[in-house]
């Protein structure tokens, strides 16, 4: 892999694995395995990926989350729902390692489909680690740092907005507004990232470099940037914060993005 984080051929690499698992959260991965087989089965489950910091090698005990998908058989349901929800609340109360769970269901079709073949199929394809079945990277294309690409990821920042806003307006303690506000940072880091990205011509996961890069082609809004970056690693309560982010860096950029990359497709 190259450092712009592409293969030989030009294509977006994989970014994680497990071999580059932690050791401190290699009894993560293994309760994880072991809670989705035991909850979902091979009937309801095609297969399960790690995705985030553990699998990338760079998660910290005790700050770093778990990050899970699941790929059903047929499209997720309520009890579906219900028991990922039984799955975080176990890993997050029996594994001291980390800092909160979140698990993702997708139906597999879904994820195949030719609507999501640039938005779902590349996040399984590349940014995704097999855990459990049958890979579904295999049945995808290899992807490159386009404009279709950009677009599809992350060209849907303006319908993001005003759901955060509602959220922010009724945010009402410190930890729900630390919550709010690195959903909102690392959003806007990757939209910031993919913005450039056809441009610089590679792929990173990592928010400082991403805010760096993004830097190279908007200084004026390099400073905005690493303020986002920053809260996306560790959040803040402060609401200027969040101000800045939905009200001011969040629209500029939801503007650039539609001038230059088009609006996403969109989904029922």
């Amino acid at each position: 892999m190259s450092a712009r984080g592409l293969n030989q051929d030009g294509t977006i690499a994989r970014e994680g694995a497990l071999s580059r698992v932690p050791e401190a959260f290699a009894p993560v991965v293994d309760a994880s395995r072991a809670h989705i087989t035991e909850m979902f089965g091979s009937t309801r489950l095609h297969s399960a990926y790690l995705y985030g910091s553990i699998p990338r090698g760079t998660a910290i005990p005790g700050v770093s989350d778990l990050d899970l998908l699941l790929a059903l058989r047929d499209e997720p349901t309520e009890a579906d729902r219900a028991d990922a929800k039984t799955i975080e609340a176990a890993l997050d109360r029996s594994c001291a390692q980390i800092n909160g769970v979140g698990i993702l269901l997708s139906g597999a079709r879904t994820l195949l489909s030719e609507l999501e073949r640039h938005d779902g199929g590349f996040f399984v394809a590349c940014l995704c680690t097999p855990l459990l079945g049958d890979d579904l990277a295999e049945q995808l294309p290899r992807y490159r740092p386009t404009s279709v690409l950009a677009r599809e990821t992350n060209g849907d920042l303006p319908l993001a907005l005003p759901r955060w806003r509602a959220r922010a307006a009724e945010v009402a303690t410190d930890a729900d507004r630390k919550t709010l506000n690195r959903v909102v940072a690392r959003r806007i880091v990757r939209t910031g990232f993919t913005l450039i990205m056809p441009r610089w011509g590679g792929w990173t996961s990592d928010l400082s470099e991403s805010a760096e890069l993004f830097g190279r082609y908007y200084p004026e809004r390099v400073e905005q940037m690493r303020v986002a970056a920053a809260t996306g690693r560790t959040p803040s309560a402060d609401p200027a914060v969040l101000s800045m982010l939905i009200d001011h860096l969040g629209p500029w950029l939801a503007a650039e993005y539609t001038a230059v990359h088009g609006e996403k497709a969109p989904r029922s």
